[in-house]
């Protein structure tokens, strides 16, 4: 299952994703109505791993669907880290 996946990368995910892939995915999880605007706003004021470890684990906790959906975003904006993370 996706949110198992994510549980898996979880830690590689806080220490390795950047700043500006973290704003990405946001966006496009927003679009996606995975997250809420408050939801957003909240990830966006921490800095570094505490913002990875709020985006990760706040889509972790809504599901298969919505981790399905930041799975599918972090292959679009880094493909790179998402082969890494086995998650491609």
């Amino acid at each position: 299952m996706e949110k198992d996946r994510l549980l898996l990368a979880r830690s590689q995910f806080i220490s390795r994703v950047s700043e500006p892939v973290l704003d990405c995915l946001l966006d496009k999880l927003l679009e996606q109505g995975v997250v809420n605007d408050d939801e957003m706003q909240s990830a966006r004021a921490k800095t570094g791993a505490n913002k990875a470890r709020d985006v990760i684990d706040t889509v972790r906790r809504k599901g298969t669907e919505a981790s399905s959906v930041l799975i599918s975003a972090l292959c679009e904006v880094d493909p790179y880290l998402s082969r890494v993370l086995t998650l491609r």
